[in-house]
């Protein structure tokens, strides 16, 4: 299975609406713009079609509070691929996600997706959850994991019926007194659930919904630059629901494994290289720990603990497509603990040596300037 990766719209922007709209502005301009691009408005429409479910998919994060603030601190990236209807953008989702979850806002004026406005909708099954350990050599490649998971699936033999509640509509019609009118209203028929169907024959090792469980190797094609916590969506492969439905997805948590010697920020990675006294003075050349294998690099005479050296582009990849991080590597002067008569009486000589005595360079950087550019 592989995974597509957009760059995604402002939700703001798709609404129209200014970040400091409230709950009621949210929920109106989703209206609005959800009256728009119905299908049932446009049918034929692509781009309308499109622009239906991004709106819906903003609904979904900025009508939340707790996805609401996370998006307001972290854009998209707060929700790594699993915003929008359990994961993966809006690429993923089809219409009776939407219906089934924002219909009632439509009201009267429209019915489901799939043949003007009142055709049957088609159910869809739960999602299944899974947590996939990369260690930073897979995540900085990307791989592809084979996994088992276990389904439930229509058992063989088994035959539903049309529900007589909704006439195999999914959903029934409620009206309501306002003081406004009288307001209708689709919710989810109590009978079949929403998938206008129930059940007829069931072989005898299927559950009551005429389901089993079975098992199914599902391949996974990760891309690389995901982080830790994130979550990928694979179509179509969580458990199936009674009916006439529609597959739930596979949604993929990353689990990130630590480095024996590499610390991840970011797209960055940092390693720390300790050296002797002797090697600083001298400069050496080391073999030093990278994602893929050792890389030599070369130390000048007299460098100061603390340098970091910069190797551009031997980090993370970034998973936008914007190149990669970078590799930094922080000096580190060891300092003898214990030395032995001869190795005393040279550095208590040294004391009063003008080449021990410390005379930054005013190219040197002081520590609080190394850290601001680390992060600049």
């Amino acid at each position: 299975m592989e995974f597509i990766l957009i760059m995604k719209k402002d939700f703001y922007e798709i609404l129209s609406i200014t970040r400091s709209a409230d709950a009621v502005e949210i929920k109106k301009a989703y209206r609005k713009s959800a009256l728009k691009y119905h299908p049932d408005k446009n049918p034929g429409d692509k781009e309308a079609e499109e622009n239906f479910k991004l709106a819906a998919e903003a609904y979904e994060v900025l009508s939340d509070p707790n996805k609401k603030a996370k998006y307001d601190q972290y854009g998209h990236q707060a929700f790594d691929g699993s915003g929008g209807f359990g994961g993966g953008g809006h690429g993923g989702m089809n219409m009776d996600d939407i219906f089934s979850q924002f219909g009632d806002i439509f009201g009267g004026g429209f019915g489901g997706f799939g043949g003007g406005g009142g055709g049957p909708r088609r159910a869809k099954g739960s999602n299944l959850r899974i947590k996939v350990k990369l260690t930073l050599e897979e995540i900085a490649n990307g791989v592809e994991k084979k996994v088992k998971v276990k389904r439930k699936v229509q058992a063989k033999g088994v035959t539903y019926k049309t529900c007589s509640t909704c006439n195999g509509q999914g959903q029934v019609m409620r009206v309501t007194n306002t003081i406004l009118g009288r307001m209708q209203s689709a919710t989810t028929c109590p009978t079949c659930g929403g998938s206008g169907q129930i059940l007829d024959k069931r072989p005898s090792e299927a559950d009551a919904q005429g389901m089993v469980v079975e098992d199914e190797t599902v391949s996974i094609k990760i891309p690389a630059g995901v982080v830790d916590g994130m979550q990928l969506k694979v179509s179509n492969k969580g458990n199936d629901a009674p009916g006439n439905s529609i597959p739930g997805d596979l949604i993929v948590a990353i689990e990130e494994l630590e480095h024996e010697f590499l610390k991840r920020e970011g797209e960055n990675i940092h390693y720390d290289l300790y050296i002797s006294f002797p090697e600083a003075v001298l400069g050496v050349s080391k073999d030093i720990e990278a994602i893929n294998g050792k890389v030599r690099i070369k130390l000048e005479e007299g460098i100061q603990s603390g340098k970091i050296l910069r190797l551009k582009g031997k980090g993370i990849p970034s998973i936008n497509g914007y190149g990669s991080g970078d590799l930094l590597v922080h000096v580190n002067v060891w300092t003898p603990k214990t030395l032995n008569k001869e190795q005393k009486q040279f550095f208590e000589n040294a004391l009063t040596d003008e080449h021990f005595i410390p005379s930054p360079e005013k190219s040197e950087k002081s520590f609080f300037e190394k850290v601001k550019d680390m992060f600049s």
